[in-house]
């Protein structure tokens, strides 16, 4: 059965750190890609970067450099770092995959290319 938990999430204040993990199992992270993605109150979930089986990775451009997405492959992990947290980065953060080898800066952010998505952990930075 395929699950992807996220944990990590928690209170922070700006300027600070959090390391989100994604615990996957029924499928290898070193065969698949796997995204992550926000949703901040009453907007639309956003695609902040991904990464494949190659460790090729995608990122949103707005991160502006200060989240870096990794995994274990042998622990089937995926990781996202955050730096420099601002209060815009409040939110619930989802993994998710959609079983693709591959990914296209065209698409690999979008959220309705997954079909699989984990139940969130929930980020709050304050200022």
């Amino acid at each position: 059965q395929l699950q992807l938990v996220e944990s990590g999430g928690g209170s922070v204040q700006a300027g600070g750190s959090l390391r989100l993990s994604c615990v996957v199992s029924g499928y290898a992270v070193s065969l698949y890609s796997t995204a992550w993605f926000r949703q901040r109150p009453g907007e639309e979930r956003e695609g902040l970067a991904v990464i494949d089986p190659k460790d090729y990775r995608i990122y949103a451009d707005s991160l502006e450099g200060r989240f870096t997405i990794s995994k274990d492959n042998a622990k089937n992990i995926v990781y996202l770092q955050m730096n420099n947290v601002e209060p815009e980065d409040s939110g619930t953060y989802y993994c998710a995959t959609d079983l693709a080898p591959i990914i296209h800066a065209s698409w690999a952010l979008r959220p309705n290319k997954y079909a699989y998505w984990g139940q969130g952990t929930q980020v709050t930075v304050s200022s």
